[in-house]
């Protein structure tokens, strides 16, 4: 695929094939949030094997972690996605074995709290206590602490640039990059790609529920934890990756805090895969090799020149 807005004909006749797993979820009842938030996610299509897996607890936050034998590049705190409200580590074990196995470094998967339950910022307060772990204790995988990255898709590139501002104004730690999968960064700023592709496996009705759930209806517009892009000033994060999908509703607000980063001085790559929609690393679509590969070199090129 060349032409970016374009969607890839293999994307197309998968969700022809598949119109349960593309189709935007707008139900948040109990009994469909149960389901989307269930310990196994679809069976992988790779079986990607990690030497050591272990369920653990950061305080009262649910984690997960991958650490793969031999030397170990760096560690990576890892924000699912899901709109704030659904997900889980198990269903995002695909992303996150792949993460490990691209960037050669051991993955801290978090089981944040989600919304309604508990609206912002909780989710976030547990993201930003599992770095701050991370960094704590890098020295167990055998890294300095300055080798520490996060990453999140969607919902979790929102709480990874968050985690990293956050970090950022607190002064008393540094992250060695921001590895942000088509984040949301707008809030209710309706970009013109959210048009575009509505319907295209989220929708505006979909988000719109996410965003009054994890707000509890609240204006947080202004909040830069919250909506990055209102953020006065980015200058000083850590280097960025950020991936776009060309058929993505949240494309343009990706790319608007990706010029955003790259006009604060902020050492950053950009990477948009034509034709490809929301959640194609997830799906494992076959543009998520490429992305995972992009991603592990990229992480990979950070954690050496850390320290």
């Amino acid at each position: 695929m060349t032409e970016e807005g374009v969607l890839d004909p293999w994307v197309a006749d998968w969700m022809a094939g598949s119109p349960m797993g593309s189709a935007p979820l707008e139900d948040l009842s109990p009994e469909m949030l149960e389901l989307a938030r269930g310990p196994v996610g679809a069976r992988s299509q790779r079986d990607i094997q990690i030497d050591h897996i272990s369920d653990e607890l950061v305080g009262d936050v649910p984690v997960r972690i991958y650490q793969p034998d031999g030397p170990v590049t760096g560690v990576v705190a890892y924000f699912h996605g899901g709109g704030f409200v659904m997900g889980s580590i198990g269903i995002m074990d695909n992303v996150a074995r792949a993460l490990s196995e691209a960037s050669g470094g051991v993955v801290v998967s978090v089981g944040y709290r989600l919304a309604p339950e508990h609206p912002y910022p909780a989710g976030l307060d547990d993201c930003e206590a599992v770095t701050r772990w991370a960094v704590a204790n890098a020295g167990r995988f055998g890294v300095s602490s300055r080798r520490v990255a996060v990453a999140g898709e969607s919902a979790g590139g929102n709480l990874a640039a968050a985690v990293s501002l956050r970090t950022r104004d607190a002064g008393d730690l540094s992250l060695a990059g921001q590895v942000l999968v088509y984040p949301a960064t707008a809030g209710t700023e309706v970009f013109p790609s959210r048009r575009e592709f509505d319907g295209l496996v989220i929708s505006l009705a979909a988000g719109e529920k996410y965003w009054q759930a994890y707000s509890a209806g609240r204006d947080l517009d202004s909040d830069p934890y919250a909506v990055p892009l209102s953020a006065k000033s980015l200058a000083g994060l850590p280097p960025a990756l950020v991936i776009l999908g060309g058929c993505d509703m949240l494309r343009d607000e990706g790319r608007a805090y990706s010029r955003r980063l790259r006009d604060a001085g902020v050492d950053l790559q950009e990477v948009s895969y034509p034709g490809q929609p929301h959640g194609f690393v997830n799906f494992e679509f076959p543009a998520a090799l490429e992305a995972f590969s992009k991603i592990g070199g990229w992480l990979r090129t950070i954690f050496a020149r850390a320290d």
